[in-house]
């Protein structure tokens, strides 16, 4: 995260601000030296500030925990900085500051790939570090995911893995029931985050893995057990556990609306993060793809592979900020939180990131009220 950020000091005049927590405005913020040095509230700009159009919002930027791909690249195919330079750019003209690009199950020696060149990327502006999506799945909840990769990892998968947790903040996706619980504690002690995901797990495995210090749900209601009348599953732990954050794809598409409103009730915008899964056609007009020597097609929003099964999501974060807020029936402030504040507290960067205060790193978005990105700052160097 250590970006380098311009030498003179400026200030964004912003019609709306929303600060992280409530909406407020018209605002003035200065940046210097890459932060956050100063908020004010002024109903007139000062002479020679440009001042945003009226109808803009300026917000913390987005902050994406599962992106596999994007810019025609997916980084399954290519671990290397110049494709992760492609995905953070395609994700960034949609409002994306920060993300964890993500590498979903595979051979170790793609794993391998991906943590040679992990330290010297996150010297990309918008890497905040990585998600390993497997190996350690549940086949029955495999998903896209190919079974003949899904595993308990080795000793070598292992020390891939634990070599991408000094980079960033890094999370590991698995199926708590399918590993013993010391491989838990290890991945934990080597600085990794750990999210239940492509999972089959009980409520009570779910909580016993809480109990260790698993703290998030991927892509919740996908891929995993759902609540019924006498198994609560991952689905039940997950709405009933204040511990547990809980990615969502919000593409109406993944997960149907009524669900959607169900786990903002439950979670509440404090817990529950708007998550892309994005794939290489976003940002392009790509149709289709190779998913590990797999066709996949995208047919409106959807991508699937030959059998129909859903294979990420074609989807940005300013398009699941839209989409929650038409579909979730919550106000724009709990919807641009769980875009922002919420993921960054679940990475451990909220004194850092996801809001808007002096001292806080300048990763803003300001965007219209039809909902495009009119400018994005990482450590307050705009995109252009």
């Amino acid at each position: 995260m250590n970006h380098s950020s311009p030498r003179g000091p400026f200030t964004i005049a912003a019609p709306q601000l929303f600060d992280g927590t409530v909406m407020r405005g018209p605002a003035l913020v200065r940046v210097s030296g890459g932060l956050i040095e100063d908020v004010s509230f002024e109903d007139a700009v000062p002479l020679g500030i440009p001042a945003l159009p009226p109808d803009t919002i300026l917000a913390p930027g987005f902050i994406d925990i599962q992106v596999n791909g994007g810019g025609g690249v997916l980084l399954n195919d290519d671990p290397t900085e110049a494709c992760l330079r492609r995905i953070v750019e395609a994700h960034r003209r949609t409002g994306t500051t920060g993300c964890l690009p993500t590498l979903i199950t595979d051979r170790t020696d793609v794993v391998e790939r991906l943590a040679a060149v992990a330290p010297g990327s996150l010297q990309i502006p918008g890497v905040l570090g990585f998600h390993l999506e497997g190996p350690a799945l549940n086949k029955a909840r495999k998903g896209i995911h190919l079974e003949s990769e899904i595993r308990v990892p080795n000793a070598r998968d292992l020390a891939a893995m634990k070599s991408i947790s000094d980079c960033g903040r890094s999370i590991v996706t698995l199926a708590p029931e399918c590993v013993p619980p010391s491989l838990i504690d290890d991945l934990l002690g080597a600085g990794l985050r750990l999210s239940a995901g492509h999972s089959d797990a009980t409520q009570a495995q779910i909580e016993q893995a809480a109990d260790r210090g698993v703290t998030g749900v991927t892509h919740l209601f996908n891929a995993m057990s759902q609540l019924t009348a006498r198994e609560p599953g991952v689905v039940g732990a997950a709405l009933d556990d204040e511990r547990l954050f809980a990615g969502i794809i919000c593409d109406g598409l993944h997960v149907d609306p009524l669900s959607l409103r169900v786990a903002i009730r439950c979670k509440g915008p404090d817990r529950l993060m708007l998550i892309t899964d994005a794939m290489p056609p976003v940002g392009t007009d790509l149709r289709h793809f190779l998913l590990q020597g797999r066709r996949i097609t995208l047919q409106g929003a959807r991508l699937t592979g030959s059998d129909g099964t859903l294979a990420g999501a074609h989807l940005t974060m300013m398009q699941a900020v839209r989409n929650a807020v038409a579909l979730l029936g919550v106000g724009i402030a709990d919807v641009l939180t769980m875009a922002s504040r919420t993921p960054a507290t679940f990475l451990g960067l909220e004194s850092q990131l996801g809001t808007i205060a002096p001292g806080y790193r300048a990763d803003l978005v300001a965007f219209s009220s039809k909902f495009e990105v009119i400018e994005t700052w990482v450590a307050g160097r705009p995109s252009r």
